[in-house]
């Protein structure tokens, strides 16, 4: 059997709900799936087989116990601004469209979706879902392929989350399973509140009172925690919450417009202060600048020229601080950046880069590398001499010429002759302990400050496994599981 996780609003906990189920069940040696049909984000992951995923399914098939494959997310979008968004459909890159176009295609995608899932149930036999956004989006019913209609083509039993920290989580959850059309409001077994802040026993009669209102059971009320899983889109971005105050190397990531696979840094964030900066804040004071990835090198360049980063960037370069770019930002490093008009969807046009690498970007059709990697780091300078073997993704379009300057890994990205300015294509890299030890190292060096060395286990959140067991535990300890256990076959 399986279960539909759907949500009263955007960013109430069903992606960290799926992944603790899928571990609970995990731990029980009950085998499961983890299912989305539909995953709006910029956070993704590349499969074994070169698919792309949805960051949120790949750890959730991570808590699961198996690796994750594209049956688990079959429709990504990715949006690349102007209501354009491209569409990865079962792992590739199949259009960029208008959303008013895209929902001409509802039907489609729909049976694709349910097709992915009748996969996974079959190899499985347990597939926890994820529906999308707020369950209760009236104008959308019949377009609604990651919710209403899902839920109507697989009629599997629904667990409802809400979020008590945004407030009014009564009339979140009466006012949901009021707008639910009938044929699917029957079929939702249970409540779950999230993110309780105190003693979840103060809150005993407000279950009553709901139990009393909706006639749907309240499965438990589960308190909030800051245990780390990959997060799914911007929207976790203004939660960011890196260490304490007291780190001494502080480290800037560009907050890009577009910013994708912000994931990237989440193992930094436990060791030193990431900050995410704002385009035309002061980069003086941090140890360390980093620009990330993005869905539109063109556009967000365009926007850190026009807020003064370039004149930031380059007062850092003076006064010798590392700046690391990966994916997009290796791109707004180079030197130049040539599209066709795939990137910025308009005429061909050449744009200047920020030049502190000299490398040159072509985007000269429309193709995606994904992939998975392992590479020796082989650039020079302090920190990337340090870092040894490490491993990671790649997804980018555009492919990038390093004009003699040294690799930075054996055959990709480039770097200064210092090493103190390198570029990578490898999402990822930063959730290497070597990697991180290399660069906190010699910041925490440079700064005269001692230095200990993470242990070769402590990876990054995306595949560690004690944090989706700590996850599972915290929501079993508030939750009745055994109604939740009736859903599933072992």
């Amino acid at each position: 059997m399986s279960l539909i996780v759907l949500g009263t609003a955007s960013h109430v906990g069903k992606s960290a709900t799926v992944a603790a189920l899928c571990r609970a069940l995990y731990r029980r040696g009950i085998p499961v799936a983890p299912f989305k049909s539909q995953n709006m984000s910029l956070n993704s992951y590349v499969t074994a087989d070169g698919s792309e995923i949805g960051i949120a399914q790949a750890a959730q098939a991570f808590a699961a116990g198996v690796e994750p494959e594209v049956d688990m997310n079959p429709i990504l979008l990715k949006p690349k601004g102007e209501a354009v968004s491209q569409v990865v459909l079962l792992g590739r890159p199949y259009k960029d469209v208008r959303i008013r176009d895209y929902y001409m295609e509802t039907d489609k995608l729909l049976a694709e979706a349910v097709a992915a899932f009748d996969r996974l149930q079959r190899r499985f036999g347990n597939v926890v879902v994820e529906g999308a956004g707020g369950a209760a989006e009236v104008n959308l019913y019949d377009r609604d392929i990651a919710n209403i209609r899902l839920a109507t083509a697989l009629r599997i039993p629904i667990v409802l989350v809400a979020d008590i920290e945004r407030g009014g989580v009564f009339a979140q959850v009466y006012g949901t399973l009021a707008l639910l059309p009938e044929e699917i409001r029957s079929l939702v077994k249970g409540v779950i509140i999230n993110k309780f802040r105190g003693d979840p026993t103060l809150f005993e009669s407000g279950v009553t009172i709901l139990e009393e209102l909706t006639g749907v059971p309240v499965l438990g009320v589960v308190p909030y925690t800051d245990i780390r899983i990959p997060s799914e889109d911007s929207l976790s971005i203004g939660e960011r919450r890196s260490g304490v105050a007291q780190k001494a190397i502080r480290i800037a990531v560009i907050r890009l417009p577009r910013i994708s696979n912000f994931t990237d840094f989440e193992l930094l964030e436990r060791h030193a202060l990431v900050e995410y900066i704002t385009p035309g804040r002061s980069l003086a004071g941090y140890d360390c600048i980093i620009l990330p990835g993005t869905k539109n090198t063109v556009e967000d360049l365009n926007v850190l020229r026009k807020e003064g980063v370039e004149n930031e960037l380059r007062l850092s370069r003076e006064r010798g601080v590392p700046i690391i770019g990966i994916c997009g930002g290796y791109q707004m490093l180079g030197s130049r950046i040539i599209d066709t008009g795939i990137e910025a969807g308009g005429d061909a046009a050449e744009y200047p880069g920020f030049g502190l690498l000299d490398v040159v970007t072509a985007f000269a059709g429309y193709r995606k590398t994904t992939v998975q990697v392992r590479r020796q780091a082989t650039g020079p300078g302090p920190i990337l001499q340090a870092m040894g073997e490490v491993e990671g993704y790649e997804i980018h379009m555009g492919e990038t010429e390093r004009r003699g300057l040294p690799e930075a890994f054996a055959g990709e990205g480039a770097a200064t002759p210092d090493g103190l300015v390198f570029g990578t294509y490898m999402h990822g890299l930063f959730q290497n302990p070597g990697a991180v030890n290399a660069l906190l190292a010699y910041l925490s060096e440079r700064r005269g400050l001692p230095f200990e060395p993470l242990a070769e286990g402590d990876g990054g959140t995306l595949g560690a496994s004690t944090a989706y067991d700590d996850l599972a535990r915290h929501f079993e300890a508030h939750i009745d599981m055994n109604a939740i256990l009736t859903y599933f076959t072992r």
